[in-house]
């Protein structure tokens, strides 16, 4: 198994549900590097699997936030067989920079599949930014979960993507058995922008567990301020 999705019920982010007393033993990333134990997901099958459907036949794809790479897997194995995805983290936690298992054990992940092109841009999202100037057709907005970090996040990227263009926001919303509330970032951003209607010339196209996947309708434009 390449790699292992959060099964329902999960109450918190401190409730690991995985299917498998392994793997919450063989927590740390080492494990998935080493191929002892899968990649584990942040997100569920129903999340994966709308990833992939939103992903498919798309050719300039960005995500903010890897972690151990399972929703790029998604990406990749999805996207134009021509395409290129850009994948922005600066793997910043580790607590031995030169080994970096959970660089490493994204990298192990996102190599199971072979299409297009995967670009690693290991640097923080609003610096990666500063230089970006490709037109994308899907951003997935998953790194810093503070409401403040994913709007800056949303004004420096959003302004690169095309009309028809997809954004996907993760634990973006509140949903039956899963682990999101009111206080969560992402969610407060949601209903802020998308809800209220602040985010001009942008629908909801669909919702699913946690993730709200919004859809650019007019533009491009810079996204709702320029960024800082």
């Amino acid at each position: 198994m390449k790699y292992a999705v959060i099964n329902f019920p999960r109450l918190s982010d401190s409730d690991l549900n995985y299917g498998s007393k392994l793997l919450a033993v063989l927590r740390h990333p080492v494990y998935a590097w080493l191929g002892l134990r899968p990649a584990l997901a942040q997100h569920t099958a129903g999340e994966h699997a709308a990833l992939k459907r939103w992903a498919a036949g798309r050719s300039s794809l960005v995500e903010i936030g890897v972690a151990e790479g399972v929703s790029a897997l998604a990406l990749r194995e999805a996207m134009s067989e021509d395409g290129a995805l850009y994948l922005i983290d600066p793997f910043h936690l580790s607590r031995v920079p030169a080994l970096n298992f959970m660089k490493r054990a994204a990298h192990r992940a996102v190599d199971n599949c072979s299409r297009g092109k995967v670009v690693w841009i290991e640097e923080f999202s609003h610096d990666a930014a500063r230089s970006w100037k490709e037109p994308i057709d899907l951003l997935l907005v998953d790194g810093d979960h503070a409401e403040s970090a994913v709007e800056h996040d949303w004004n420096d990227w959003s302004r690169f993507v095309k009309t028809g263009g997809v954004a996907i926001f993760h634990d973006a919303r509140i949903f039956d058995g899963g682990w999101t509330t009111p206080d969560y970032g992402p969610v407060k951003l949601i209903n802020r922008l998308f809800r209220n209607g602040a985010a001009s010339g942008w629908t909801i196209v669909e919702e699913l567990h946690s993730l709200v996947i919004v859809e650019r309708r007019e533009g491009p434009g810079r996204g709702l301020s320029s960024p800082q």
